[in-house]
């Protein structure tokens, strides 16, 4: 039950690139052989903490001996029993360490991150509280040194936003948001309503890795572009030039808008990154629809249909449905502190993940109850 998987595979491929490295054009490519160099280390780490956990395994097994021998040392007995705890102790952590040094990790992690968030149901308040998703976002970015870079937004009549989309720039964006993709749902008193009656409203998030050109290949002549006139506030200059795009990828049937900048070139370019970003996501969550049926994942597969989280003001709870996770620190959340509902869903992620390299059956760590009228 405590053993590890096999390390041959991990051994050859640092034999491999053992190999590369010791060509003499190994560096002709400075990108190429940072990227072999990084993994190379990595693997050499890995084969390393392995070969530790096995040494540990056989001192346990001669302390084991030692301690059952009739005929040993009493002095050397009592040592050996003593030693054992912290032998265990350093095995067990050597096992995890491998183990998750073992389970790739997501191709699109390093990513930056285009996110969307979008009003749902709810009127005026679900926009105001998109508004206030982007806000938390931001400052959650910010506090990690991340940029955020504006691309398309549709504000509503009281300060919010029917739509906002944005990039984030930074180290491990998408590792860290990724999780974020699905349907929030928030109970409060609107400050539209009069009676002081609690309303529930949603708002849609998608996360989506920036894609790059290498990634998607998108046929001009699958998209149909339209340019108008940029509507709303924004100055004089975007409001008398058809600086405002519109992108349908016809085979998808995707639309995209942008009509911030005031460079009909500019919008063109950001709602092309935006596109290419949905659709990288869209032939992500094909590729994992093939395994859906062998994964019993409990965090989801980030579909805007799936309700995630609940913001529940009154009771100042924070309920995450999908790993049961309940806070009640609202007001540090809706400032950015997201830091532990992040490390949580990560958790339940490893968890999953970890029991299937070692064919345990998964059950999930719940924080919580899961259940929020």
């Amino acid at each position: 039950m405590d053993q590890l998987p096999d390390i041959a595979p991990f051994q050859r491929r640092l034999d491999e690139l053992d190999a590369q490295m010791a060509d003499p054009s190994f560096y002709t490519q400075p990108r190429k052989a940072a990227e072999i160099s990084r993994e190379q280390q990595k693997l050499q780490q890995l084969v390393s903490d392995y070969r530790a956990f096995e040494k540990a395994g056989r001192e346990i097994e001669e302390g084991q001996t030692l301690v059952k021998d009739p005929s040993a040392d009493p002095d050397l007995k009592e040592l050996a029993a003593a030693e054992l705890p912290e032998l265990q102790r350093k095995r067990e952590t050597l096992r995890q360490t491998v183990l998750q040094a073992m389970i790739p990790p997501e191709p699109s992690d390093s990513r930056d991150t285009v996110m969307e968030i979008r009003a749902g149901t709810g009127g005026e308040e679900a926009s105001l509280f998109a508004a206030e998703l982007f806000r938390m976002y931001t400052k959650y970015s910010e506090g990690r040194g991340w940029k955020i870079q504006p691309m398309s937004s549709s504000p509503s009549e009281r300060g919010g936003f029917k739509e906002v989309i944005f990039l984030i720039s930074g180290q491990d964006v998408y590792r860290q948001l990724k999780f974020e993709s699905g349907v929030h749902r928030v109970q409060r008193v609107p400050v539209t309503e009069a009676n002081g009656r609690i309303h529930t409203s949603t708002v849609t998030v998608a996360v989506l890795p920036e894609a790059e050109e290498v990634d998607v290949q998108i046929d001009p002549q699958d998209l149909e572009i339209t340019v108008s006139r940029a509507s709303g506030p924004g100055g004089q200059g975007v409001n008398t030039t058809d600086s405002a795009v519109q992108i349908l990828h016809k085979p998808t049937g995707l639309i995209v808008q942008c009509a911030d900048e005031r460079s009909q070139l500019k919008n063109k370019a950001k709602a092309l990154t935006v596109l290419r970003s949905r659709l990288l996501k869209l032939k992500e969550d094909e590729e994992k629809a093939k395994y859906a049926e062998h994964r019993r994942s409990q965090i989801g597969s980030g579909d805007r249909s799936e309700r995630i989280r609940t913001y529940n003001f009154p009771q100042n709870r924070l309920t995450d449905h999908r790993i049961g996770l309940t806070l009640y620190n609202l007001p540090q959340v809706m400032e950015g502190q997201i830091d532990q509902i992040v490390s949580a869903l990560q958790r339940v992620d490893f968890e999953e993940k970890f029991a299937a390299l070692t064919g345990q059956e998964y059950v999930p760590s719940r924080a919580g109850s899961s259940d929020d009228d």
